[in-house]
């Protein structure tokens, strides 16, 4: 549907073809709003279009990380692994868009410069970068949270003469490595996936680690047989259960404090959790293990001893151990063979805490050694950067967007984010963000919180066509009450303590603010709930023009 959009009005502009924009898609299409969706990529997928890199996974199980909009779906699915991997999520993807028949709605390949809300008309006018115009009653982002890359500005990258990538514009063909030096910065969860796969491959490999980080076993293994027909039984259930979880997964915390547990018992618990893998012992385990820094300690000391029990040299152990943040803090990911890797002869690894990064050179990466003015260079063919994202408002702000009275999104969120449920902004009228900030997102599993989203959403412009309403935009003092309560709920846990890209701390000038909704997945869809029956109450219905 490319055509001369400019000369009809839609009902509704998405921005993004991943989990978010598929689903949004459909259900405004299974509502008969008109609808389009415009997509960098070439193809559906999102997150799992870009992210393409040597073991690139899901964290979450294979049974929650799904559409549940359709029971059809999710009988003729079969999933093969416990946890997916990035080419069958993207199948998974592509076989959702062909299935439902969405790919007519959207425009590949293509990039939205700017969004502006005409208040004349009411309406969204989006520009392109293939230079055209859309007009649209209704703007829906849904960028994704992860989708703005950010390499460190290092002096003398553009001196580099190897080649050099960032994980999430991984080259879909692949990047050749065998017999070759290749150096990795960043050990976050994309690190800690990347970095075995390249080390079985490579000549030799130099992990640049600043950060040492938690991480748990995957356990990973196909799924054996019967599993996949229990889980199409019991989908009614499954689902009911991730809507009313905390974190949208089939795990909840216990109640009380790990203080309170004698120690064998506590130890006893963590063994099994550990023995599971999935981080079942942090996000299973007692309430008070992100509020309490003694309680988090025995977690975090037994993933310590566990993580020890995995490495062979002395020094290299004592790097790895993470000892700056407690557990949880930073995400935890999970990884396959990640601290068994450092056991390898061809793999080394360089502490940017006490070597810290001088510059880039046509040969590799010169770091300083701990002597005055003695620096070394590490030699490399191949640079890849795990570095992260400037995380669920920069690829919002990536976008020129502004709305009533020539407000621009990136001017009114100067000092941070303020939205009214992590949904929609003051200022903005018709304009609604799949999983911004303020909401649960990257807090839980994403298709869960990405669902609550949709549905909202779609019912919200069913009940403004229903009643002949024009305009929904957010009342100013629900949005200033909801961005404190989210705050508030940050400081009650250990998670604000800490630098990390939950608190935009990763990205230099980026307003430091705890980004998602802790009160958890099941209460939040709660109180947006209520905000719908009630009328939409925290938001005024045809604003002034």
């Amino acid at each position: 549907m490319s055509g001369d959009a400019a000369d009809e009005v839609l009902d509704a502009l998405v921005i993004g073809a991943g989990f978010s924009g598929l689903g949004m898609l459909y259900h405004l299409l299974d509502r008969d709003f008109t609808a389009r969706v415009i997509e960098a990529g070439d193809d559906v997928g999102g997150t799992w279009y870009w992210n393409r890199y040597p073991g690139c996974r899901c964290d979450s199980p294979t049974e929650v990380y799904q559409f549940f909009f359709s029971e059809e779906l999710l009988q003729e699915w079969d999933w093969t692994h416990t946890f997916p991997d990035q080419p069958e999520i993207l199948r998974y993807l592509q076989h959702v868009a062909d299935r439902f028949d969405l790919r007519r709605h959207i425009t590949f390949g293509t990039r939205v410069l700017s969004a502006a809300f005409d208040q004349a008309t009411q309406t969204w006018r989006v520009t392109l970068d293939n230079g055209e115009q859309v007009v649209s009653r209704y703007l829906i982002t849904a960028v994704g949270c992860l989708s703005d890359p950010q390499v460190p500005d290092y002096p003398g990258l553009e001196d580099f003469g190897g080649e050099w990538y960032h994980t999430s514009r991984w080259p879909h063909g692949g990047v050749d490595v065998a017999g070759k030096r290749v150096g990795v910065i960043g050990t976050g969860s994309t690190g800690i996936q990347i970095i075995p796969e390249l080390a079985a491959e490579a000549a030799h490999l130099t992990v640049f680690q600043r950060t040492a980080n938690f991480s748990f076993p995957a356990r990973n293994r196909p799924l054996r047989p019967g599993e996949m027909e229990g889980f199409k039984a019991t989908y009614d259930q499954i689902h009911a259960q991730i809507r009313a979880a905390k974190l949208g997964q089939r795990f909840a915390p216990m109640p009380g404090s790990a203080l309170d547990v004698p120690e064998t018992e506590r130890n006893r618990f963590y063994e099994e959790s550990w023995a599971q893998g999935n981080a079942v012992l942090l996000f299973s385990g007692w309430e008070d293990l992100l509020t309490d820094e003694e309680a988090n300690k025995t977690a975090a000391d037994f993933v310590r001893s566990k993580i020890a029990e995995r490495i062979d040299d002395p020094t290299t152990r004592e790097q790895l151990l993470p000892r700056t943040h407690p557990l949880g803090t930073k995400r935890p990911p999970l990884d396959t063979g990640y601290f068994e890797t450092y056991n390898r002869d061809n793999v080394a690894l360089v502490d940017l805490r006490q070597n810290p990064i001088v510059a880039f050179t046509t040969r590799g990466v010169r770091v300083q050694t701990g002597v005055p003015d003695q620096t070394r260079v590490h030699e490399l063919d191949v640079l890849v950067f795990a570095t992260g994202f400037d995380a669920i408002t920069g690829p919002l702000l990536e976008i020129d967007i502004t709305g009533r009275g020539g407000i621009s999104l990136r001017e009114k969120w100067t000092d941070g984010p303020l939205t009214n449920l992590g949904l929609a902004t003051a200022g903005f009228p018709n304009m609604f963000t799949i999983t911004g900030p303020g909401s649960p997102a990257v807090i839980s599993n994403m298709p869960t919180a990405i669902e609550q989203h949709q549905e909202w959403i779609r019912d919200c412009l069913v009940f403004m066509r229903d009643h002949g309403h024009r305009t929904i935009e957010t009342a100013g003092a629900a949005e200033a009450e909801w961005t404190a309560h989210v705050s508030e709920l940050a400081q009650q846990t250990l998670l604000v303590k800490v630098d990390s890209w939950y608190m935009g701390s990763n990205v230099p000038g980026k307003p430091r603010r705890f980004l998602s909704y802790l009160g958890g997945v099941g209460t939040y869809g709660e109180v947006i709930s209520g905000v719908a029956d009630s009328g939409y109450d925290t938001f005024v219905l045809d604003g002034p023009d």
